[in-house]
């Protein structure tokens, strides 16, 4: 058995219907997440690449501490 390659990258995503403005999502994964004036998160549409494994955990815990589950990470697959 060898060693998997993560290639590709993924993208955080909120859904500005349920996000209230907690700013959680922020505090969790600063490299990904800003927030404008009201609290409301702002995220890079750039994919990160998934060989970024501390973007990737920091996504994971803002997607699980996010009180309003407004947050999801969207896997992008590499172009052929």
């Amino acid at each position: 058995m060898g060693m998997r390659r993560r290639s590709g990258g993924f993208l955080l995503r909120v859904n500005p219907i349920l996000c209230d403005g907690f700013g959680h999502c922020h505090e969790l994964a600063p490299e990904l997440v800003t927030t404008d004036e009201w609290g409301y998160p702002i995220i890079s549409p750039t994919p990160v690449p998934l060989a970024n494994m501390s973007a990737l955990e920091s996504a994971r815990y803002a997607v699980r501490g996010c009180p309003r589950q407004a947050l999801r990470i969207e896997r992008l697959s590499e172009p052929a």
